[in-house]
């Protein structure tokens, strides 16, 4: 994996660290071995085993030529970034280190972090999307995602035509045919195709593999818009969109990454040619994380996967017993995809089914309700992939701004409940569901 060892550690000096160690005799290290020291050398930070929180704004330089050097970088006027350190709206020695480590989960040329998942996905697509662009994406994303693209982007001349998820080639084909009009009408072009995989709450699973190759087959090489994907539901553990055709990965690193509830991030993955705009646009504009945050994420990635394992393992148990459950309606639930096109994404794409999933309680609103205000032990509260178990109804809170009709079209009913699993015991959370589930 190509990573600047210069532009890793936030040593006072910059010298340059010794190398990272990824493989022992032939024999390559697990992203999971490297989480525990990748990109950051102690004899650089004063023989710091972890490494220190950077709280600075401002990092000197070692001479005025360096300075230039390193703003001509920022500034663009030398491609790659940065050289060394300059000022914590631009990048910062914890953010680097998150950053080489983020990208080891899937093998991606670049990385960068940002102040949430939002502020991730909205400098990404400032940096690529102009007046007059189209923007071609699944349904349904996070309504935040979809209010930005639907109601604010539009402000700016920029349109967008959105397919559902579970969309076949054919259709992939079609709707792509319809952006290019669309753009040549307009005097713009496609600008991005926007995934989200699984879908946010349904779970349902777009084929990467299939869009990519309607991309390749619809435009050339030199005018391809980039396919990003946010997967925040299954990363970095369950799915790995970058080795399906995928351009661009998202995560809100506040789950799953950050997994404990106590901290907003996010993060863009890639290519380089990719993320250049991208880190531009997050220079100008001030949306990288601090570096207590990034301290915090190099903390949390150390568990990553003994913490989505176990939840993974809990909701397989907690969903086996939902599934026979006479007040269930049905499961949103990766692990029970029956034959079809779904199963078949799910084999290709996912090593896992994740621990978030819907649940369909048999009533409306009202039974939905009387059932989350009975959990004891799982919280009642938004997000998901802490540590915790959280429940939510998407209809009446994440996805309230939504349209009553597209909500409807997309499968967000009034008795769809969103569960994300913790490590918790699992026969605790089959008790806590049981009781709560007799209240309806």
């Amino acid at each position: 994996m190509p990573i600047d060892n210069d532009a890793l550690t936030g040593a006072p000096a910059r010298r340059k660290p010794k190398a990272d160690v990824t493989e022992i005799g032939g024999h390559p290290l697990s992203p999971s071995t490297l989480m525990m020291g990748y990109g950051y050398d102690p004899m650089l930070s004063e023989g710091s085993l972890k490494p220190p929180v950077f709280l600075t704004s401002t990092f000197a330089f070692e001479s005025a030529a360096a300075g230039k050097r390193h703003f001509e970088g920022i500034t663009g006027k030398r491609p790659g970034g940065a050289e060394g350190l300059v000022y914590s709206r631009f990048n910062g020695p914890n953010q680097e280190i998150l950053e080489a480590r983020l990208g080891v989960w899937e093998k991606a040329e670049d990385a960068l972090v940002f102040s949430s998942g939002m502020s991730a996905i909205a400098t990404l697509l400032l940096a690529h999307v102009n007046m007059n662009d189209v923007i071609v994406h699944s349904g349904p994303l996070y309504a935040a995602t979809e209010t930005l693209i639907a109601r604010i982007l539009s402000r700016f001349g920029a349109a967008y035509v959105d397919f559902p998820a579970e969309a076949s080639r054919a259709d992939m084909d079609a709707i792509l045919a319809r952006a290019k009009e669309l753009a040549a009408k307009q005097g713009g072009k496609v600008a991005m195709v926007y995934l989200e995989s699984p879908a946010n709450p349904t779970n349902a699973l777009v084929d990467v593999q299939a869009m990519r190759a309607a991309v390749d087959a619809a435009f050339a090489e030199d005018v391809r818009p980039p396919i990003a994907i946010d997967n925040t539901f299954l990363g970095p553990l369950w799915s790995a969109p970058l080795q399906h055709g995928a351009d661009i990965v998202l995560y809100s690193l506040t789950k799953y990454a950050g997994g404990h509830s106590d901290l907003v991030a996010g993060g863009v993955l890639g290519a380089k040619h990719w993320l250049g705009p991208i880190r531009m646009m997050r220079n100008t504009i001030g949306t990288i994380c601090d570096p207590n945050t990034a301290w915090m994420l190099l903390r949390s990635l150390e568990t990553v996967e003994l913490r989505m394992s176990r939840a993974g393992e809990n909701a397989a148990k907690v969903c086996a017993f939902l599934k026979q459950h006479p007040k269930v309606e049905g499961l949103g639930y990766l692990g029970f995809l029956k034959e079809g096109a779904q199963k078949d994404i799910f084999e290709r794409h996912c090593t896992g089914a994740g621990s978030t999933f819907s649940l369909f309680i048999k009533g409306g609103e009202a039974e939905s309700f009387r059932f989350l205000d009975a959990l004891k032990i799982a919280k009642l509260a938004v997000s998901l992939g802490g540590t915790e178990t959280l429940a939510s109804h998407p209809a009446a809170m994440t996805h309230l701004s939504v349209p009553d009709e597209r909500k409807k079209a997309l499968g967000i009913t009034d008795n769809l409940v969103r569960v994300s699993i913790g490590i918790e015991n699992a026969d605790d959370l089959i008790a806590d569901f049981d009781q709560a589930l007799a209240a309806v």
